[in-house]
């Protein structure tokens, strides 16, 4: 079976971070516009990321932080969204995003999930009794008629996606400042390789494009050749 195309588009710190702390208040999304010197260029990433698929890659954990279980119902937008969740997202955090896309998949291996329990027209549950991104990918891509697919997770989920060879292309948005802290989150987290042998779960990248935004800011596409 096949999969959709895939690319990694992240907004990250030099020091490649993709949140300001290791709690939960702590946030690029909320933090950032109030940093002299980041806020005035990060218009940017929200344009570039205007522009990316019209399928995106989320977490219930990160939507959670962002507060989706208690906010209003959106406006609809022709973006799809794949939520991949066990227990962050609450029903209403479920239906937020059946108003905002035009189909809404839930992907959980929680058989008691708040999404099992919502009736939209729009919304689909991929369950799995154990989770395979890679076979998730592939009904996304059989399906539901996904050929491309943005990936904008947390680190933990970004690690596996580079472990299991899953993604074609990534872009990255640098903002200008060190933020630095082991237990921050960073672009690829998740379990370390212990041994030579495991080399070959690294993620070899060419670049396509190096940019030099406005305020300091750098666009980095690559395609992942190994």
């Amino acid at each position: 079976m096949s999969r959709p195309i895939t690319t990694l588009f992240m907004l990250m710190s030099v020091d490649g971070k993709i949140s300001t702390g290791s709690s939960d208040e702590l946030d690029v999304d909320r933090d950032f516009p109030t940093i002299t010197g980041v806020a005035e260029g990060l218009h940017q990433y929200y344009k570039i990321e205007q522009s990316t698929d019209l399928w995106s890659f989320n977490t219930g954990r990160v939507q959670a932080k962002m507060g989706v279980n208690e906010k209003p119902l959106p406006a609809k937008t022709p973006v799809s969204f794949v939520l991949l969740d066990n227990h962050h997202l609450m029903e209403n955090g479920v239906k937020y995003f059946c108003a905002l896309s035009k189909q809404a998949v839930v992907i959980t291996s929680n058989p008691n999930h708040p999404a099992f329990s919502v009736k939209e027209d729009n919304l689909y549950i991929i369950f799995q009794e154990q989770i395979s991104l890679k076979a998730a990918l592939e009904h996304l891509h059989e399906d539901y008629g996904c050929a491309r697919l943005t990936v904008q997770s947390g680190g933990t989920v970004n690690g596996l996606f580079l472990r299991e060879k899953l993604f074609d292309f990534v872009d990255i948005v640098v903002a200008p400042i060190l933020i630095g802290g082991k237990d921050t989150s960073t672009l690829i987290d998740g379990q370390s390789l212990k041994s030579k042998a495991e080399l070959s779960d690294l993620g070899v990248l060419k670049l396509i494009e190096c940019s030099a935004l406005e305020d300091s800011y750098i666009r980095l596409r690559y395609q992942v050749i190994g």
